[in-house]
């Protein structure tokens, strides 16, 4: 069968109070979300594929917010995520990836402003060699996570929001024995001091 690739990106409606609520306590919720938006609409815009070199899908939250993500990203595939914490959900999109008939998936974030197609295809590339593909944020966090087949054991018993979450998931994937693949490390926009260094984004990033 022939070689299937899948980017998945997590999405929120840009919705005052509903978004970026760290950030939002020091600016205010309506320009928190307002740079949400804005970033956002930079990494649908960055990873989007050239020439087919892989397919792509918005999972949406919440699940109300269909109309309202149709509208802002016309012509984009949605989905509405599914599951009670973000490791449920996470894990729910990629099922849904395989069932498909993906063969390599990798899934992404949208609060990255670095974050391009270049790392999309990083990520889909080495996940011929190794099954599973992390990007680390500077933060704790990940900003990607790739799969070739599904893992949901990476998804359990996380502690999401922490600064642990790219360590515990490294530990659960050797204990599983997986081998990873990373990518370079980015910066996600979490506080005013994130914002202030990552937005606007210089150009030629």
């Amino acid at each position: 069968m022939p070689e299937q690739r899948l980017l998945l990106v997590f999405l929120k409606a840009p919705r005052p109070g509903q978004v970026k609520t760290r950030l939002a306590a020091e600016i205010g919720d309506e320009p928190a979300a307002a740079a949400y938006r804005q970033i956002a609409e930079r990494v649908l815009l960055q990873t989007a594929p050239q020439e087919r070199e892989y397919d792509r899908l918005v999972f949406f939250a919440p699940p109300d917010a269909r109309a309202e993500v149709a509208a802002w990203f016309p012509g984009e595939t949605l989905v509405a995520q599914q599951g009670e914490d973000l490791g449920s959900r996470m894990d729910a999109a990629f099922a849904d990836a395989f069932a498909r008939g993906a063969t390599r998936v990798a899934l992404i974030g949208t609060d990255v402003p670095r974050l391009g197609r270049e790392h999309v295809l990083e990520a889909l590339t080495a996940l011929d060699e190794c099954p599973v593909v992390l990007g680390p944020a500077t933060d704790g966090g990940y900003y990607l996570i790739g799969l070739r087949e599904r893992q949901p054991d990476l998804f359990r018993d996380v502690e999401w929001g922490s600064a642990e979450v790219c360590a515990a998931t490294l530990a659960r994937a050797e204990a599983l024995r997986l081998a990873v693949h990373r990518l370079d490390p980015l910066r996600d926009v979490d506080t005013l001091a994130d914002l202030e260094a990552e937005w606007p984004p210089a150009s030629g990033r």
